[in-house]
């Protein structure tokens, strides 16, 4: 009798020990669950943790390649844009003025007049002197000012010197007088034109086109800028810079060939 009493009371036990055991292995969604932790034997977040923790990270997107380099086609370079604006005519102070300065509308029509003429009708009669050429030194030289007379002696539209007007009359055997608006435009066209017979014999084999297109830039040694540096800085400093591979004005040409494109002179 005492023997069965002792084997009900180890059975009463072992329910017992049962039934708390429930509470290590199980616990209350409710908030009554045991102090201890349950154990994620799979490896997934418990209710405590932020399942974020265990997100696998999104792969971040590649870094896009670099576009490769724009290169600059072979033999041409960039045009520098002038210093300041060519467009902006500034006359030196020791300039002075002589007679009556006529309206831009009628110094452009003397430019257009001169621009149009033949001056090698019979040894270059392919040979023409661009309007824009004409128009754009002018403007950088007088700023369409008719009766400006420069410190260095230069006169009128083309700014035209006392020994250039004397060669051109005599090559040509004219009497242009650089005094009268008209005139002086067609003696600044006379030379541009002269300057482009003579380099385009010398340089470039009796080819006279001033096509902006034979330019590899604004400072190469083609007929164009050849000619407008020679109207500047005369044809024997072009000759010299020619053997030297350079131009001996590179600003003034750069300065023309921008005018060339966009000149305020257009407005008239």
């Amino acid at each position: 009798m005492r023997r069965l009493r002792l084997w009900q009371l180890i059975a009463a036990g072992v329910v017992l020990a049962v039934v708390a055991g429930c509470g290590v292995f199980g616990g209350d969604r409710a908030g009554n669950s045991a102090d201890a932790t349950p154990v994620a034997v799979d490896g997934s977040a418990t209710p405590s943790e932020d399942p974020a923790m265990y997100e696998e990270a999104s792969p971040s997107p590649p870094a896009p390649e670099p576009s490769p380099s724009k290169t600059k086609a072979a033999g041409k370079k960039p045009k520098p844009a002038p210093t300041e604006d060519p467009n902006n005519f500034t006359e030196p102070e020791c300039a002075t003025h002589e007679g009556r300065n006529v309206a831009k509308k009628s110094a452009r029509s003397a430019l257009l007049t001169a621009a149009g003429k033949r001056y090698w009708p019979t040894s270059a009669p392919g040979l023409k002197v661009p309007a824009d050429l004409v128009k754009a030194v002018a403007w950088h030289e007088s700023g369409w000012q008719s009766n400006i007379v420069n410190c260095d002696g230069g006169r009128g539209l083309m700014q035209v010197m006392p020994d250039t007007e004397s060669f051109i009359n005599t090559r040509f055997e004219k009497s242009y007088d650089a005094h009268d608006y008209k005139q002086n435009a067609v003696l600044g066209a006379n030379y541009l034109a002269w300057l482009t017979k003579y380099f385009g014999d010398v340089y470039v084999k009796g080819n006279y086109s001033l096509s902006a297109g034979r330019c590899a830039s604004h400072e190469s040694r083609c007929l164009l800028n050849m000619v407008i540096a020679g109207y500047n800085a005369g044809f024997g400093a072009v000759e010299q810079g020619y053997a030297d591979k350079r131009l001996p004005n590179p600003e003034y040409v750069n300065s023309v060939r921008h005018l060339m494109k966009s000149c305020y002179c257009d407005r008239y």
